[in-house]
């Protein structure tokens, strides 16, 4: 895990957001969405409160609002359901635009859109302020099981090397004239796919016997010892601490 990882959602920077312990921003993360999805969705005004402080973290962490509606679209999926069920929900009717729609089927819609896309924002701009190396070694700074550390330090390691692989079995597969076409192609993939594992699992058996050539016992060494300190602790918790009052107002009211 020496080599940096970078992956197409990180915007390198040197923000204060930037800075931060990855492991503080991880737990900041999930703190923030705990808060989200407990907010009763009738409370809009909490939820413009959120989107608030996710703007504001944005602006801290100088990512441009065009980069984070772009990487917004990952959520386009869950939208279109959540647009179906004012239409499939039963329950009391009423007149949106000219069209007869379920009123809990609206506030169903409104609860996906709203907790869902402050979810995905804020994992959005976790993931552009973090490195991919680095939210592995917050994970383990965090007490991860170690072996589910080592498991998403390896595909972070391999995974352009297995998708590199498959790249130039592709390009051999053209230069002898191959185009999959059709059905009658598909033999010739699964071919592909059973030598791509193969070949994976043999790689994999490799570096195994390197790792216990040397000393590895079947644990990773803490790669990251650096004591994180109180101030760290409370700028990445702000944005929980600053979305909880919201919630609890929304609670009690």
């Amino acid at each position: 895990m020496e080599a940096g990882h970078a992956h197409t959602l990180y915007r390198r920077g040197d923000s204060p957001v930037h800075r931060l312990p990855p492991h503080t921003k991880l737990a900041a993360v999930l703190g923030f969405v705990l808060v989200v999805v407990t907010t009763p969705r009738e409370a809009v005004w909490a939820f413009a409160g959120y989107a608030a402080l996710i703007g504001a973290v944005a602006a801290l962490a100088r990512v441009p609002a065009g980069f984070l509606l772009r990487r917004l679209a990952i959520e386009l999926p869950f939208v279109g359901f959540a647009l179906l069920m004012p239409f499939v929900v039963p329950g009391e009717q009423t007149e949106l635009l000219g069209v007869s729609v379920s009123v809990p089927g609206l506030w169903g819609a409104w609860n996906i859109l709203a907790k869902g896309t402050l979810g995905v924002a804020a994992s959005v701009l976790l993931a552009a302020t973090t490195e991919l190396r680095a939210l592995v070694l917050g994970l383990q700074r965090l007490g991860l099981p170690s072996l589910l550390v080592q498991i998403a330090s390896f595909m972070i390691r391999y995974g352009d090397v297995i998708t590199d692989e498959l790249r130039r079995m592709s390009i051999a597969r053209r230069s002898r004239g191959f185009e999959a076409r059709g059905v009658r192609h598909w033999g010739v993939l699964a071919k592909t796919a059973g030598a791509l594992f193969i070949r994976s699992y043999e790689r994999g058996e490799r570096v195994h016997l390197a790792m216990i050539s040397r000393g590895y016992t079947g644990t990773m060494p803490l790669l990251d010892e650096r004591p994180t300190t109180r101030a760290q602790w409370t700028t990445a918790l702000t944005l929980p601490l600053a979305a909880l009052p919201l919630c609890l107002l929304a609670l009690l009211g």
